[in-house]
């Protein structure tokens, strides 16, 4: 089958888009870690603290270097294969995207240097505070980014003058009325992330011998976290479907494999869309259950498919498949990281000092399952918004450049192939952390023990051993 320019386009963007997401997932939420860490380790001179905050702040720089260069080839192609896109809406897109940048960006950078440098150098209120600022920065840099896919979601607060948009109330375009719902599912999600990366290492250490009191701290950090936050996700899920509804019901019908519109709605577990007959086959399905979480009612209305398309048969949802897919993917690890971390939380909270090998296996299993589910629902978000780019007002074909296939096609090659070493390099190199980091090791190595004359952290009370 030979692809077009713009869909050799849309899987370059996706593609680029899909890498980057990766790190960005992690390191929102690991600067938050971190800092617990950090502030453990003040409030209790406990050095199991520290030995942890050091491991992962590698993994956080790590994270943060692969993110920046990532981003910076993912902006390329604004100006390379999606010029519409500026050029229309640049007026609201670049201010935003320059606030990130400004506010956010610089935060990060500046201050990651203290944190991996510092610690023996700096007053230990002015390392904790780098902690403090960077995982604030990572925070303020979704919020921005936010901002932005949440207006071309549900884009206000402008106006069309000889089609270019022009902000006309920035408060309107800042708080628009899916952004509080996205932000919150997109940071709850980068939590879980993070909780399973940090425990699935963690496990990975026990599970290699590694024996010392900061890997059970970390480990019971991740999974206690983990246990809190997949609850509040799943909560905040359903508020931001019942907001989908209301404002893209189009892409809810795809999510649901739902062509008519109807009450006393079924829930399909399991099913495959045809598309061309317009009817689902192989269904396994609960009765009444997408009435019920979308309107919380039986005989609540979901809408259909085929309500959504143009006079002359163009279809105005977006493609089914992969958005109905997309979704069960995320429901199904989102349920799949309940039930591991609550399993998790009820063996080692229960005064236990080893963790079960088949446990410690799963944990290692589900190191990277944040990137899945993240991947999963975002997939269902961008596709979703299809065949528009900015709902309403920009469709991604009249935003897409004259580059020829053949090019695109090469670049795309290259960027695979390129994203397929990164990768597995990052996770190679996040495992050799694992097995060569922390520990007493790194105690002597970093502790002010080791540096005559440096400001004593925290708390901190030397081993006369030393």
């Amino acid at each position: 089958m030979e692809l077009d320019a713009l869909t050799l386009a849309r899987i370059q963007f996706g593609a680029n888009i899909s890498f980057h997401i990766l790190f960005p997932t992690i390191t929102i939420a690991l600067g938050w870690f971190l800092l617990f860490f950090k502030l453990a380790y003040s409030r209790t001179g406990d050095m199991k603290w520290m030995e942890s905050y050091f491991l992962f702040v590698k993994i956080f720089a790590l994270s943060f270097a692969m993110g920046v260069v990532s981003g910076i080839t993912m902006s390329f192609q604004f100006g390379t294969n999606w010029p519409g896109f500026m050029e229309t809406v640049g007026n609201i897109a670049g201010p935003l995207l320059a606030y990130e940048v400004l506010t956010a960006f610089f935060l990060e950078a500046v201050f990651l240097g203290i944190m991996l440098f510092g610690f023996r150098r700096v007053k230990p209120w002015i390392h904790t505070m780098a902690t403090v600022l960077v995982a604030l920065g990572t925070t303020v840099s979704a919020f921005w980014i936010l901002v932005l896919n949440s207006w071309m979601h549900t884009p206000v607060g402008f106006e069309m003058r000889d089609g270019v948009a022009h902000a006309t109330d920035w408060l309107a375009i800042l708080f628009n009325p899916s952004m509080p719902y996205r932000l919150v599912h997109m940071l709850l999600a980068s939590g879980l992330t993070a909780a399973f990366l940090v425990a699935g290492v963690s496990a990975f250490r026990w599970l290699i011998g590694r024996r010392e009191p900061s890997v059970m701290a970390a480990l019971k950090t991740g999974v206690a976290v983990a246990a809190v936050l997949i609850p509040l996700q799943i909560l905040a899920g359903d508020m931001h479907g019942l907001n989908t509804l209301e404002h893209q019901p189009q892409k809810v019908a795809a999510m649901e494999g739902n062509w008519e519109t109807g009450t006393n709605v079924p829930l399909l577990l399991f099913a495959y869309p045809d598309v061309s007959a317009q009817e689902n086959l192989f269904e396994f399905a609960v009765p009444d259950g997408a009435s019920w979480i979308l309107t919380h009612e039986a005989a609540g209305e979901v809408p259909g498919l085929k309500d959504f398309v143009a006079e002359d048969g163009t279809a105005l949802h977006p493609p089914v498949l992969p958005v109905f897919y997309g979704f069960r993917v995320m429901v199904g690890i989102g349920l799949l990281m309940l039930a591991v971390s609550w399993i998790a939380a009820f063996r080692l909270f229960r005064g236990r000092r080893e963790v079960p090998r088949p446990l410690g296996w799963v944990l290692v299993g589900m190191t990277f399952s944040g990137w899945v589910a993240t991947l999963a629902g975002w997939y269902v978000t961008e596709i979703g918004r299809q065949p528009w780019l900015v709902t309403g007002v920009l469709r991604t074909e009249e935003a897409a450049s004259d580059v020829a296939a053949p090019v695109i096609a090469g670049s795309l090659t290259l960027y695979l192939a390129v994203y397929a070493v990164l990768i597995l390099a990052y996770i190679g190199t996040i495992a050799h952390i694992a097995r060569k980091s922390g520990g007493n090791e790194e105690g002597r190595d970093r502790s002010p023990v080791a540096l005559p004359g440096a400001h004593q952290p925290d708390g901190y009370h030397p081993d006369p051993a030393e």
